[in-house]
């Protein structure tokens, strides 16, 4: 479990949950029309804006956010660092021998092993990595639609609510108690969008990220297999993609895959 992002939510919802109880009562906040309102609204706008399958594929990298640990490009230095030894000790056409984990460099390692030329593979892979970065700037962007309907949806509840109170005015006893619920949208509408929508697609976005630099790592690695370079250089070359203050040193090879 990723611990920032459960902490995150956790801790804004403790402090909000807090400052409501030491005001009042909690169940003053909440109005099950004004939730249909907010969050079925967001919900259907984002249905007309996007596809199906790009929102559902949306909320279950949500849940990968808080169910799964960054990946760290280290790991990926040394899987590259590895094949490279085991290309150097065994020849290219042992690469298409060993079980991968991960889809692009299974990819990789085969048209390596096949005898494909470093034009063809680079432009594979650069195809790879740019259908990713649309893959997932698509997924961020729902949330991002998502932090800006919420807010809306939100007003427009807060207005309906309006138009119910002022048509209830000739009894000042309900105008107070109308009131209060007619804000309640808006203060839905601001909590989905700040503590949920836009946390969600910053984080997407630094997943993105690492997993760009994971992709570039596994790049360049190719093409220094190919080039049938030495794992020291080929270290301190994909090394330069980690920050030097958490770059892991390099160990023994011979050990992380196995041929067979």
């Amino acid at each position: 479990m990723d611990a920032a992002s459960l902490v995150g939510v956790l801790l804004g919802l403790g402090l909000i949950i807090g400052a409501i109880f030491l005001g009042g009562d909690l169940s003053h906040f909440f109005n099950l029309p004004g939730i249909m309102i907010v969050l079925g609204g967001t919900i259907a706008a984002t249905l007309i804006t996007f596809q199906l399958k790009d929102v559902i594929a949306a909320f279950r990298a949500a849940i990968f956010v808080f169910s799964e640990k960054k990946s760290d490009p280290n790991d990926m230095v040394e899987t590259m660092i590895e094949l490279c030894s085991i290309s150097r000790r065994q020849g290219l056409i042992a690469l298409s021998r060993i079980e991968y984990e991960n889809d692009l460099l299974r990819k990789a390692c085969n048209l390596i092993a096949d005898g494909s030329k470093e034009e063809m593979i680079r432009d594979t892979l650069n195809i790879e990595i740019e259908s990713m970065k649309q893959r997932h700037f698509i997924i961020q962007d729902i949330f991002r639609k998502m932090a800006s309907y919420a807010p809306s949806f939100g007003m427009m509840g807060t207005l309906i609510g309006l138009v119910q109170m002022l048509r209830q005015l000739n009894n000042p006893d309900t105008i107070g108690p109308a009131m209060a619920v007619a804000l309640l949208t808006t203060f839905y509408g601001m909590l989905l969008s700040t503590l949920f929508f836009l946390p969600i697609a910053g984080k997407l976005k630094d997943r993105t990220l690492v997993e760009l630099t994971n992709l570039e790592i596994m790049f360049e690695g190719a093409i220094s297999i190919l080039e049938d370079n030495n794992p020291v250089f080929v270290y301190e070359k994909l090394s330069s993609y980690v920050p030097a203050k958490r770059r892991r040193p390099p160990r023994p090879t011979g050990a992380a895959y196995q041929t067979g």
